[in-house]
């Protein structure tokens, strides 16, 4: 039998500062682009029209470049040497 590998433990408090640091310009800058774009629109109209582009830009770019980079960090680990 082998033995079983460690299970690594990611801090979620280091991951949700990752992510605020990462999401929060992006969020700033839909909103500079949009906002005179959709002048008169109602709140729930602009959430619409973020909402689905925040959800994608994190699922297919944010998240995996976290998780590529910053990885080591997240499961508090040593930063690797390249």
């Amino acid at each position: 039998m082998q033995p079983t590998p460690a299970r690594v433990n990611p801090s979620k408090a280091r991951l949700a500062i990752v992510m605020i640091l990462a999401v929060y310009p992006l969020i700033t800058t839909l909103l500079y682009i949009l906002t005179p774009l959709t002048e008169g629109w109602a709140v729930w109209h602009r959430t619409i029209l973020i909402a689905p582009i925040m959800v994608l830009s994190i699922v297919f770019v944010i998240a995996p470049a976290i998780q590529k980079y910053l990885g080591w960090f997240v499961v508090r680990m040593p930063r690797p040497i390249n």
